[in-house]
């Protein structure tokens, strides 16, 4: 089974429909968000409405901290993502909150868990950003692959038998084989708003059949987003994350 994993697609229309539209000429058989449907981006109710019909045709979807936030739930947040999160609020219908609150926080699928955030606490949406901060994930469950975002900057980490954890290098649209002795924890990056200076929408490419799993970048039009984000009236330092990438 190919499986294309995104995260953190942030209300971002031209990243989402771009990395889609890449997923579907890659054939792949399941799609997997993991969360932020919307916060930060100028497109939140067909970001919203897109993968309410993704999840209906099959597609799992977890819960991200700007997802459970739209949809009623206090979350801490910087002073930036709180004037786009009372921004998108306004925009949304009654159908679109109830979508996203009723997302769950976790999904699994045999040996592999989804979680927006941390496996260890998803509803605290703790953020994995080192070894030492995968760990807790590895002790928390005993899925063989864990997926997750957050961070807007993909990493992978492994743990083997013996407990030890470490950082793994990859490079992007080349695969990784993931190799059974190990465990593996990856954080696939972010489709609307990555923050690695690569201005590129980041998601993943799980092949179960074969092991390996791919880091990929999607190309698609920043300029249109970020005056979408000028013309809506949101801070223009999220305009300017996306020409960046950081």
């Amino acid at each position: 089974m190919r499986v294309a994993i995104l995260t953190d697609i942030h209300a971002n229309r031209e990243a989402f429909a771009a990395v889609l539209n890449e997923a579907r000429r890659q054939a792949v058989d399941r799609i997997v968000l993991l969360g932020d449907i919307v916060g930060y981006g100028p497109d939140p109710e067909w970001c919203c409405e897109t993968a309410a019909q993704l999840v209906h045709e099959g597609a799992l979807c977890v819960q991200g901290n700007h997802d459970a936030a739209a949809g009623g739930r206090s979350q801490p947040m910087s002073g930036l993502a709180r004037q786009a999160m009372d921004w998108t609020t306004a925009r949304l219908s009654p159908a679109h909150s109830a979508f996203l609150s009723g997302l769950p926080l976790r999904a699994e699928d045999g040996d592999i868990l989804f979680v927006h955030a941390s496996a260890s606490e998803p509803e605290a949406f703790s953020y994995v950003t080192s070894d030492m901060r995968a760990a807790p994930s590895f002790q928390a469950t005993a899925a063989r692959l864990i997926f997750c975002g957050h961070t807007h900057v993909p990493l992978l980490a492994s743990r083997d038998r013996g407990g030890s954890v470490r950082l793994q290098t990859f490079k992007p649209n080349l695969p990784v084989p993931l190799m059974r002795s190990l465990r593996w924890l990856a954080v696939v990056g972010a489709v609307g708003q990555p923050r690695d200076g690569v201005p590129q929408a980041g998601w993943a490419l799980l092949d179960t059949d074969q092991n390996e799993l791919v880091f990929r970048r999607t190309a698609y039009d920043t300029a249109q987003t970020a005056e979408k984000v000028r013309a809506a009236g949101l801070p223009e330092a999220l305009a300017t994350r996306l020409r960046m990438g950081c």
